[in-house]
């Protein structure tokens, strides 16, 4: 998941895969000054959060949450 520090929809990510027991790896971008077209080249997203599953982009906090809610995360995670 690429983040940066002052982003709250990237806390609100971290907080739900956390609130699953769900493992990720944090790619902090505060550092990067380039970070939209860091993340974009890693992602195909101008924002932050992107999250990828399998190095598969799918977006960021509100499609992680839909996907949660639906009942979806699990079974891409289980793919």
């Amino acid at each position: 998941m690429y983040t940066t520090r002052w982003c709250g929809f990237c806390v609100r990510a971290k907080v739900l895969l956390d609130s699953r027991g769900l493992a990720y790896e944090e790619i902090s971008l505060d550092d990067d000054p380039a970070f939209r077209q860091t993340v974009y080249e890693a992602t195909g997203g101008w924002t932050v959060p992107q999250i990828l599953v399998d190095d598969r982009p799918i977006g960021g906090y509100t499609e992680l949450w839909r996907l949660d809610r639906e009942g979806r995360l699990d079974e891409l995670l289980a793919a």
